[in-house]
């Protein structure tokens, strides 16, 4: 049955389109990020007309594309998009960041036309992701964001940045190895020959026999979300990806890529596994807490800022790992709260995070240094970009009233009813997150004034836009989480009623 509403196709070529045009008519650096900030905020309205326009009492799926796309007589495809209530709210933060990161190249001078080409590319890739219910379509969306962060930190990434972007390829490459051949061996089962996502998660896909285990397929597709997510011991090319990449490729990679592993475990590994999954659920917290505790622990003793955000993700992306091992509870009212919480700090880290590497860049850019004992004392000369720092900081430590604190309660609430031991273990994380966010913005930021730092100014109109836009989403969600957690609620009932007994 064809089916086209157009508004999902729209939001995900948009900035494909935008940068073929920048390539082939916008001529001038000025024009060329104009034209770019343009398609980003148009790309930014419709992914709020999606979220707002998602109803949670209708249909699982909306907003449906639908039409024949690779047809044989042995292989068969279809153009699948649509959204849920656990696609819906990634599609936003998506839109969000991607015109965060625009306006945060605006100082970009190296090969303008080119670096706006492959941000904007790197945006369509993410959105097709998050829509895509076809699984050679999710597939294709999950190859081609490898393109443009390649190159965005091989030419304009600092540091060793050929190095970075080769380990960020290999890691990644490998994980996409390992899925290929898990929806291939879905595929080609007698009576399925089909890679539709919405047949395979209304029943879950325990019911067939496919070429390899069951179990095998489920851990061949977990191994290509753990290293996007990433979690012990597979994530070694996010530190250096994170160090060596330019500001808005930081942005996004926290953001937003890092978040296409945790939305495939939702999606896939729980959606399309739920038996095994919750079989395997003790394996998968225990990973999870090793990760937190690990993360954290790495992330005290790091000096340069931006390293240290970026080992503070992994310890964060642990705690989405948490929310999906809470399914080994099978059964009672707790039983989706972790899987809500989980899905929670997807949106909550993307923004805060985002945030986070926006602040260090303006300090990097105006400052000339990440290493935090040559820093101090520039509150005084960057009020605006301290107190988003701050409230970014505060929010990642899990303050009440900012997003941060929302996610990590549902996902400590829900994974304690099932494993209390080890959740006891994992919120120990919570406590080195405090120690080492306090500790770097009162070594950065505060303490007297160094003359060094005299003639820094704080950041000007365009700089502070995406920094406002980044508050209001934290505090946001932190005063009336509703907006988001109702929603993914409503996409992910259907994948815990599958889990229970």
């Amino acid at each position: 049955m064809e089916t086209f509403n157009g508004l999902l196709t729209a939001v995900v070529l948009l900035p494909l389109v935008g940068g073929l045009a920048i390539l082939a008519l916008v001529r001038g650096d000025r024009n060329i990020r104009l034209f770019a900030a343009a398609i980003a905020l148009a790309d930014l309205v419709l992914s709020v007309i999606i979220f707002a326009s998602f109803d949670q009492d209708g249909a699982r799926f909306q907003l449906i594309d639908r039409f024949d796309w690779i047809t044989s007589a042995s292989f068969n495809a279809q153009y699948q998009m649509g959204v849920d209530g656990l696609s819906a709210p990634l599609v936003l933060l998506t839109g969000i960041l991607g015109l965060c990161a625009i306006l945060a190249s605006w100082n970009i001078t190296h090969r303008v036309k080119e670096y706006f080409f492959w941000l904007l590319v790197l945006q369509t890739s993410v959105m097709g992701v998050f829509v895509s219910l076809d699984f050679i379509l999710f597939f294709l969306f999950w190859e081609m964001e490898l393109i443009p962060m390649y190159f965005l930190i091989s030419i304009w990434g600092s540091g060793r940045k050929q190095y970075s972007a080769m380990k960020f390829l290999v890691f990644t490459f490998l994980g996409s190895a390992f899925m290929l051949v898990a929806i291939l061996a879905l595929y080609f089962v007698p009576g399925v020959g089909h890679f539709d996502m919405i047949r395979l998660a209304e029943t879950g896909a325990e019911g067939i026999r496919t070429i390899l285990p069951l179990t095998v397929v489920f851990w061949f597709f977990f191994v290509a979300f753990a290293i996007k997510l990433p979690v012990l011991p597979v994530h070694t090319w996010l530190p250096d990806a994170h160090t060596d990449a330019p500001t808005a490729v930081s942005v996004m990679l926290a953001g937003v890529l890092l978040k296409m592993g945790g939305y495939g475990l939702l999606r896939i590994i729980v959606g399309m596994f739920p038996g095994i999954a919750a079989d395997h659920a003790l394996e998968l917290t225990i990973l999870a807490v090793v990760t937190i505790l690990y993360g954290a622990v790495v992330t005290v003793r790091q000096t340069d800022l931006k390293r240290l955000i970026a080992y503070s993700s992994v310890s964060h992306m642990g705690i989405v790992l948490l929310g999906v091992g809470s399914i080994g509870l099978l059964s009672g009212d707790f039983a989706g709260i972790g899987l809500n919480g989980a899905a929670m700090q997807l949106f909550t880290h993307g923004t805060i995070t985002g945030l986070l590497f926006l602040c260090v860049g303006l300090i990097y850019d105006k400052a000339h240094t990440r290493y935090i004992p040559d820093l101090g004392g520039l509150a005084g000369r960057m009020p605006f970009i301290t107190l988003a720092f701050v409230i970014a900081g505060l929010a990642s430590l899990g303050l009440p009233g900012m997003s941060g604190f929302v996610a990590e309660v549902l996902v400590f609430f829900g994974a304690f009813k099932a494993y209390p031991w080890l959740t006891a273990f994992g919120a120990f994380g919570i406590v080195l997150t405090a120690g080492y966010i306090l500790w770097m913005l009162e070594r950065a930021l505060f303490g007297p004034a160094r003359p060094r730092f005299a003639h820094l100014k704080d950041a000007n109109f365009v700089e502070a836009i995406p920094l406002a836009l980044l508050i209001v989403a934290i505090i946001g969600v932190g005063v009336y989480p509703a907006i988001l957690t109702d929603v993914f609620k409503a996409g992910l009932e259907p994948i815990a009623a599958l889990v229970q007994p």
